[in-house]
C-alpha cells in the first residue's frame, strides 16, 4: 500500500499565472505535470499513474481487434516524400539532419511507416485484413502551445491502421474501431459525442471525431438536442428557413444601380433598403495548381458566391477544390473583374463549366443556399455600381453548386428540423477512412482472389492519451480541485487518519487500507503528520474519487466515506467497508 508521506506529490495552493483552462490549472496544482519548455511537459508520479491506467484501458480494448507494434520516432525524409507529406506538413513537422546530412523528421503519425511495412510484407489477400496499432510519443512543432496538455509539441497517442482488400473490408475495420472507441471512452467515464468530421491533412473520404463539450475546447461542434445529429463545424450542415425573394424590377433583366461609396454587404443592403439575405457575397480567391502535362505550377481564379449574411467554411472549400487557396491580390482582382474590390459580381465573366476541362477559365462555386433563389443583388464589376435582378443559372452559370457556408446556431437541424446548438469541444479521438491514398503513392500491392494485383485500402484511427485525462478534468472539477473516474484515477481511495499521532487511528487506517488493497482496490494511505484540513484539501485537489476519514467514530467501528464528486458523506462500518466499495465502484463504472 502506498503511503503519501513516502511519495513525491508536490501540490500547490495557487495555479500558474499562464494557466487559462481548468485542466491546466489543476493538473499543475495537483502535482501531475510540470512544464519543461513551451508545449513540453514531464508527467510526475500521479500523472504517470493516471496515464498508465488510461493506456491500459486503450490497450485492452485495442487488443480485442488488433495487434500492438512499437515503431521508430525518427523517420527518414524519403518516406514522407513518398507519401507527399514532407512538403504538405510544412512547419508543423519537426525536421533535423543526421551527422551525414540526411534529412529526418520526428513522427507526427505513422501512416508512412505502417504502409512501408505493409508494402514489404503483405503479398496476398490471404494476409488481409490487418489491424496494427501502437501507443507512443508523437511530435508536432505547434506554433502556439497553450492550455496545458491540450496544445503541446510532444504528446502520447494511440494510433492504429487497418489494411483491407476492398472498401467492404474497410467498412468492417472502421466499425470495429468505432465500437472499440465507444468502449474505451465509456470505460474512461467520459461524456462524449461522436460527430461527422473533416479528414484534413490525413486525407480520406469519411471520418468521425469523438468530442467532449468543454469551454476549454478550440473545436466547435454543431448538434441537435432533438435527435442524434452532431458534426464538427467544418462538416456541419443545416436546413435554412424559407426565404422571400425580391420582386423583379423593370423588365426583369439585370438592372444596374448606382451605389456610390457603398462597398460592404451591410452598406449596400442598407443603401438599397433590402436584407443582406437578398445579396450575393463575392469572394475572390486564387489557387496554385500543378499542370499534370508540363509539371509547371500555375495560378487559377476560384470565385465563391455566398448569401450576403453567410460566412465561408474554409474546410468545406478545401474539400471541394482539393487545392490550397489564398485571397486574390489587387492586381489579380482587376485582371479578372476589371473592377476594384467592393463591387465584384459574377456577371460578364466566362466561367469554367467543368473545372477539369476548362482549365484556362476561372472557377465559379456557388453555395447551395443560393440555388433556386431569384432577383438577387451583386456587384456590377464596375466601381460604385451593383446589379439587381440576378438569378443563378440564368444570368450567370456556376461551375458547381456546393455546400460552402458555415452553420450558425439556431438554424434547423438537417434531420429533424429543430434548432441547432454550437458548443466548444475537445477532440479525444478521430477515425478516418483513408482509402488508397498512402498505399497507392507508396507502391503497396497484393494479389486478390483472382491473382490480380490490387492496392490495399487503409483506415487510420487515433486517440490522444493526454486528451482523455484533460477532458475528464474539464468535465469534473470545482473550486477545490477535480475528481476522476475510478478507472483512470491514480488511486481509487485515499484513507485519511485524522491524527496519525493517535496510534489507534493510524492502526485502524492501515488495517482498512490493507483490507481494501487485498480486495483489489487501488489505495493510498495519507499518513502525513498534518492537520486534517490540509489533508482534506489535498485529497479534494488530486482527483481521487473516494476518501475514507478515520476519526473518533472508529471506537464505534465506523468510518466516514466521502464521495468527492458530490461531497456526500456516509457512515460505513469497518467490517462492511470492502463490500461497500465493491458496490460503490460498480455504480461508478
Amino acid at each position: 500500500m502506498h503511503r503519501w508521506s513516502e511519495l513525491f506529490i508536490p501540490t500547490l495552493r495557487e495555479a500558474p499565472a499562464d494557466a487559462e483552462v481548468a485542466s491546466h490549472k489543476f493538473l499543475v496544482r495537483a502535482g501531475y505535470i510540470r512544464q519543461l519548455a513551451a508545449g513540453i511537459y514531464s508527467y510526475l508520479f500521479l500523472g504517470n499513474r493516471s496515464f498508465n491506467k488510461i493506456k491500459a484501458v486503450v490497450r485492452q480494448e485495442m487488443d480485442k481487434i488488433g495487434q500492438e507494434f512499437f515503431l521508430p520516432v525518427l523517420h527518414p525524409r524519403e518516406l514522407w516524400e513518398a507519401s507527399g507529406r514532407w512538403a504538405l506538413m510544412g512547419d508543423n513537422l519537426f525536421r533535423l539532419k543526421d551527422r551525414k546530412g540526411a534529412d529526418m523528421c520526428l513522427g507526427m503519425t505513422e501512416e508512412e511507416v505502417m504502409t512501408e511495412i505493409a508494402r514489404k510484407e503483405l503479398r496476398s489477400y490471404k494476409q488481409l485484413p490487418q489491424i496494427w496499432y501502437q501507443i507512443a510519443p508523437k511530435f508536432r512543432d505547434e506554433p502556439r502551445p497553450k492550455s496545458g496538455l491540450l496544445r503541446v509539441r510532444q504528446f502520447m497517442m494511440k494510433d492504429a491502421y487497418s489494411f483491407d482488400i476492398d472498401a467492404a473490408g474497410l467498412d468492417v475495420s472502421y466499425k470495429k474501431h468505432y465500437d472499440a472507441y465507444c468502449r474505451i471512452f465509456d470505460r474512461c467515464g467520459l461524456k462524449y459525442m461522436v460527430v461527422e468530421a473533416d479528414s484534413g491533412a490525413m486525407g480520406g473520404k469519411e471520418s468521425h471525431e469523438f468530442m467532449v463539450r468543454t469551454p476549454a475546447g478550440e473545436d466547435q461542434i454543431v448538434s441537435c438536442d432533438g435527435c442524434n445529429y452532431a458534426a464538427n463545424m467544418e462538416k456541419a450542415t443545416s436546413k435554412l428557413w424559407p426565404m422571400d425573394d425580391l420582386a423583379a424590377e423593370g423588365d426583369g433583366k439585370p438592372l444596374e444601380v448606382h451605389t456610390p461609396g457603398q462597398k460592404t454587404i451591410e452598406e449596400v443592403a442598407k443603401f438599397l433598403g433590402v436584407s443582406p439575405k437578398n445579396k450575393i457575397k463575392t469572394l475572390a480567391l486564387m489557387a496554385e495548381e500543378k499542370d499534370e502535362t508540363t509539371g509547371k505550377t500555375k495560378s487559377r481564379g476560384i470565385v465563391v458566391l455566398l448569401r450576403g449574411d453567410h460566412q465561408l467554411n474554409e474546410a468545406k472549400l478545401n474539400g471541394a477544390v482539393a487545392v490550397a487557396t489564398r485571397p486574390m491580390e489587387e492586381g489579380e482582382i482587376k485582371a479578372l473583374f476589371k473592377s476594384p474590390a467592393g463591387y465584384l459580381g459574377p456577371v460578364g465573366i466566362e466561367w469554367a463549366r467543368d473545372w477539369k476541362k476548362d482549365t484556362h477559365l476561372p472557377v465559379l462555386l456557388v453555395d447551395k443556399a443560393l440555388e433556386g433563389r431569384t432577383n438577387l443583388i451583386a456587384g456590377a464589376n464596375k466601381e460604385d455600381y451593383h446589379l439587381k435582378n440576378l438569378t443563378p443559372g440564368v444570368n450567370f452559370h456556376p461551375t458547381a453548386y456546393v455546400d460552402l457556408r458555415a452553420v450558425t446556431a439556431g438554424e434547423a437541424c438537417p434531420n429533424c428540423g429543430k434548432a441547432l446548438r454550437i458548443d466548444p469541444a475537445v477532440e479525444i479521438g478521430h477515425i478516418f477512412k483513408l482509402g488508397d491514398r498512402y498505399t497507392q503513392k507508396m507502391g503497396s500491392r497484393v494479389l486478390d482472389k483472382n491473382g490480380k494485383e490490387v492496392t490495399p485500402i487503409m483506415g487510420c484511427y487515433g486517440i490522444g492519451i493526454e486528451r482523455i485525462l484533460t477532458a475528464a478534468v474539464e468535465q469534473s472539477n470545482d473550486e477545490n480541485g477535480f475528481w476522476l473516474p475510478p478507472s483512470i484515477a491514480p488511486f481509487e481511495i485515499v484513507v485519511t487518519p485524522i491524527n496519525v499521532k493517535d496510534e489507534s487511528l493510524l492502526k485502524a487506517a492501515v488495517d482498512i487500507g490493507s483490507r481494501l488493497e487485498a480486495a483489489g482496490f487501488d489505495v493510498i494511505l495519507d499518513d502525513r503528520d498534518e492537520r486534517p484540513g490540509v489533508k482534506f484539501k489535498d485529497a479534494d485537489l488530486v482527483g481521487i474519487p473516494f476518501r475514507i476519514n478515520v476519526g473518533k467514530k472508529v471506537t464505534e467501528g465506523t468510518v466516514e466515506v466521502v464521495l468527492r464528486s458530490t461531497r456526500e458523506v456516509r457512515d460505513v462500518t469497518i467490517s462492511a467497508v470492502v463490500e461497500h466499495f465493491r458496490g460503490a465502484l460498480r455504480a461508478q463504472a
